[in-house]
């Protein structure tokens, strides 16, 4: 029972019931990725995610400077009946209309661009051309 308070605590949040369902449709997304969905500043979107890692719902992993969120899958096993009744309840939602848009959009752009985007060059310099002169 206290794994279940944790997951409804958490998803108690209009935000992070969002990342929840753009991960169940992407697989897995990139901490940017996140923030253009949301619209919120990095920070935000880091302690969103840390709070569903922490409560069992998402599985989390670092490759150099990128963090990624994935939905653990064990979760949906063992809470399937409370993942279709929450579909169920959001299914007719403008604004999860609008997000499953904007998330297509965002998976059809690499990651670096939506970085460089956020951050300017600095963040995610454009790689060179193959064959270019350095």
């Amino acid at each position: 029972m206290d794994f279940t308070l944790r997951i409804l605590k958490a998803l108690a949040d209009k935000n992070r019931l969002r990342v929840v369902l753009a991960l169940e449709k992407a697989g897995e997304m990139c901490a940017c990725q996140i923030t253009e969905l949301l619209q919120v500043r990095g920070a935000t979107v880091s302690r969103h995610c840390n709070l569903l890692v922490n409560a069992g719902l998402l599985k989390s992993r670092k490759e150099g400077r990128w963090m990624f969120y994935s939905v653990d899958p064990q979760v949906y096993t063992r809470h399937r009946e409370l993942f279709d009744w929450l579909h169920q309840q959001v299914a007719s939602c403008p604004d999860l209309r609008a997000d499953q848009e904007k998330l297509a959009d965002i998976l059809a752009r690499e990651p670096e661009d939506i970085c460089r985007q956020q951050r300017g060059e600095r963040c995610c310099p454009p790689n060179k051309k193959e064959g270019a002169d350095a």
